[in-house]
């Protein structure tokens, strides 16, 4: 019976994606559908598949490995300073720090779960107030990541907010947690030695941080030691958590959270990924579901009551966040941004395994909560894709200011902006202001050339800053600026190029662009290349690089892409090597392509390559 019950939980783990793919069920999250999927096959329903001990290590294993996936999703750039120092528009054209705004609907959130906790010990549905708190304050990070991947809404000023309070409901319930299973273990006194698990977190982190870099470039098929170091991290975490009383999640979230600051290649992440959510995490997702026992639920009245109320309660903690989202994005986005926070699955899921372990909740108790934390599962994500909507700031690419007016840049302007860039051009020269306001919406005049005018101006709240005044000393102390400030690319003119300031201005981070080179690169191109020339100058295509991120185009053969008689792919840059592109080559994550093709269709291609 048990060899019997592993294989069906493994067969289900293939067949599940697949039904959802051919019914073309895209609002519900795998891990809901695995959940389900498992109360029917289990004691619920049919009572095929049993609990058993290959499937109970299995599935311990699964969610050790979720926890390490989920520490690898917080994404540390949003979490920097300088990211949230600034504010940015948001899509109703209001100031937002997305940081700011995340913390307060978060605060919102703690609030708002304490007191439905003490409502609920008041009305005798749950006594324990700590353990409900916690459970109502969470949300599920990687259901809120795939799904503002969807809507390619990820960088913008609401999908950065939402995700910073996503990361928020994971680690601070997580961090929580572990107190709370310290102190009802009869383990009090040991929460100091908690510390000694960061601190082996940051030995680890130090220790492996240039071999890592080494393990990328000897991995080997045979080897995978990119894979071994990850499970090192992973075991080596879980152990010290355990030895100092916290609990083994804890450990495996903070591996993760290694990983992520080891800075791992493309290729490493979708291997891991491979692993978890391609066996051991399924397995965990399934077996919660036959755990679940809702005869007992619905034969308890006083249980059965418990679900409309928990399902609410889930709803209720994160009104703060709706509330919060209102004053800084548009009230149909904000709501819909709240409606998401309130998925939680992930870390309810551990959390109610560790109270069963504490006997803090009993079993029906512990089906009840589950079964709430599916239905807010299915809701939420139908409701989010079904009430955001994309404004035209949600879809441009990125923003790019423009220091300096002529001709050059009034071309690049109107190119830009025809192509979902948001584009500010700025000038300090009242003449080139006069003559170019009536071309250019988006033009400011400013006193002076001054770095405080221009930060006063919000120069540097770009992705994007070009420097293309007449002076080249100007333009590099701007750029030096503007890359201080933050900016993730800065692009300088200079008229005269000297070698030393290349390679200063490449140490620096700084892109150059020079009109004189330029102009004779392209007489060459005419001359040695006319076909070149005519491909860079042509209106009708367009010349495209593209770094391939989009995993439903990763490990295939360039002629099984369904656009590819669309493109013509010049070069491919892997690493440090430039290849030479044929039908049968296999396109690997983090691929540098170079292609033209008509502009429209190039540009379509282009967002759908480089979409995480």
């Amino acid at each position: 019976m048990e060899g019997l019950s592993l294989f069906l939980t493994v067969f289900l783990a293939l067949v599940i994606p697949i039904v959802m793919a051919r019914l073309r069920v895209t609002t519900v999250p795998t891990a809901v559908a695995e959940i389900i999927v498992g109360i029917l096959m289990g004691k619920s329903c049919l009572n095929l598949i049993t609990q058993t001990s290959q499937l109970t290590f299995l599935s311990n294993l699964g969610v050790i490995v979720l926890m390490f996936l989920s520490g690898m999703e917080i994404d540390f750039d949003l979490l920097s300073p300088k990211k949230h120092t600034r504010a940015r528009k948001s899509e109703s054209g209001k100031q937002v720090k997305p940081m700011v705004v995340a913390a307060f609907a978060f605060g919102g959130v703690a609030v708002a779960s304490v007191l439905l906790a003490l409502g609920m010990k008041a009305l005798g549905l749950f006594n324990d107030v700590a353990l409900a708190s916690i459970i109502f304050m969470t949300v599920a990070l990687g259901v809120v990541i795939a799904t503002l991947k969807e809507k390619e809404i990820l960088g913008r000023p609401i999908g950065q907010t939402i995700l910073l309070t996503a990361v928020m409901g994971e680690v601070i319930p997580l961090l929580l947690l572990t107190i709370y299973s310290t102190v009802n273990g009869g383990d009090a006194r040991k929460l100091w030695l908690i510390i000694l698990l960061f601190v082996a977190a940051i030995i680890l982190l130090r220790r492996f941080k240039r071999p890592y870099l080494w393990f990328a470039k000897v991995t080997k098929a045979t080897t995978q030691l990119d894979v071994r170091l990850a499970f090192f991290l992973i075991f080596a975490l879980v152990t010290v958590a355990e030895q100092v009383g916290a609990e083994n999640i804890l450990g495996a979230f903070l591996a993760g959270v290694v990983m992520k600051l080891l800075e791992p290649t493309q290729a490493t992440k979708d291997k891991l990924t491979s692993i978890g959510y391609g066996f051991f995490i399924p397995i965990f997702f399934i077996r919660t579901g036959v755990n679940l026992n809702l005869k007992l639920l619905f034969a308890n009245p006083q249980a059965l009551m418990l679900l409309p109320v928990l399902v609410i309660c889930f709803f209720l903690a994160k009104l703060p966040v709706t509330l919060t989202y209102m004053r800084a994005f548009n009230k149909r986005n904000a709501f819909a941004g709240g409606f998401l926070t309130a998925t939680t699955i992930t870390i309810v899921l551990p959390t109610l395994q560790v109270a069963r372990k504490l006997n803090a909740i009993t079993a029906t108790q512990s089906s009840a909560f589950i079964l709430a934390a599916v239905i807010v599962c299915i809701a939420c994500p139908i409701v989010f894709n079904s009430t955001f909507a994309l404004t035209p700031e949600d879809k441009i690419k990125e923003k790019v200011v423009i220091f300096g007016l002529n001709a050059v840049t009034m071309t690049v302007y109107q190119d830009l902006h025809d192509s979902w860039y948001s584009v500010q051009v700025l000038t300090c020269r009242k003449e080139k202001y006069d003559t170019y306001k009536s071309k250019v919406k988006n033009l400011k005049l400013l006193p002076d050339r001054k770095l405080d005018t221009l930060e006063a101006a919000g120069a540097f709240d770009t992705d994007i800053f070009v420097a293309t005044f007449t002076d080249d000393q100007a333009n590099l102390e701007v750029g030096r600026a503007a890359k201080q400030a933050g900016v993730k690319r800065v692009i300088v003119s200079q008229g005269k190029v000297v070698a030393d300031t290349v390679d200063q201005l490449r140490e620096e981070g700084i892109e150059l662009f020079a009109f004189n080179n330029l102009h004779g690169a392209m007489l060459r191109a005419l001359i040695e290349s006319p076909a070149v020339y005519r491909i860079i100058t042509d209106t009708n295509n367009a010349l495209y690089d593209v770094v391939v991120r989009n995993s439903a185009y990763t490990g295939r053969q360039l002629m099984d892409w369904d656009f590819v008689d669309q493109i013509t792919v010049s070069r491919i840059r892997r690493g440090d090597k430039w290849i030479s592109p044929h039908g049968s080559t296999v396109i690997e994550p983090g691929d540098e392509l170079i292609y033209s093709g008509p502009w429209r269709e190039a540009d379509r291609i282009h967002q759908l390559l480089s979409r995480e």
